[in-house]
């Protein structure tokens, strides 16, 4: 177990967590996740309003605190990843306008190519 940041874990190919973190995202942000999301809510406001036992309570807010935390640690993984997606291309044209500037336009304007297309990637 490694506790580097997602973007520093794997090589150029991504790791299976940070695959299934890429489909566990897009999957919280479609209208059948906000759906799942509303029976849940819907469950415990029915078992609170209908005095069910405590039992049904405990699930429903069990539930939701786990829904929640999971969220979060997608969220900061999805956040990091994009950050280190901008700081990568932020060097890149660091380092072309750099080389322009110093009339070599080999390697860094390839980087910059490179990066440009990392927003496909995340």
């Amino acid at each position: 177990m490694t506790f580097k940041s997602p973007v520093q874990r794997g090589g150029p190919r991504r790791g299976r967590f940070d695959q299934f973190a890429e489909y566990a995202s897009n999957f919280t942000s479609s209208p059948l996740f906000f759906l799942v999301c509303l029976i849940l809510i819907a469950f415990f406001l029915a078992s609170h309003l209908a005095h069910l036992g405590i039992e049904l309570l405990l699930l429903a807010s069990g539930s939701m605190t786990a829904v929640t935390l999971l969220l979060l640690a997608l969220l900061k993984n999805a956040e990091m990843r994009a950050e280190h997606a901008v700081q990568r291309k932020l060097d890149a044209i660091a380092a072309a306008l750099l080389e322009v500037h110093r009339g070599n336009e080999s390697e860094a304007f390839e980087n910059l190519r490179n990066a440009i297309r990392m927003e496909e990637e995340t």
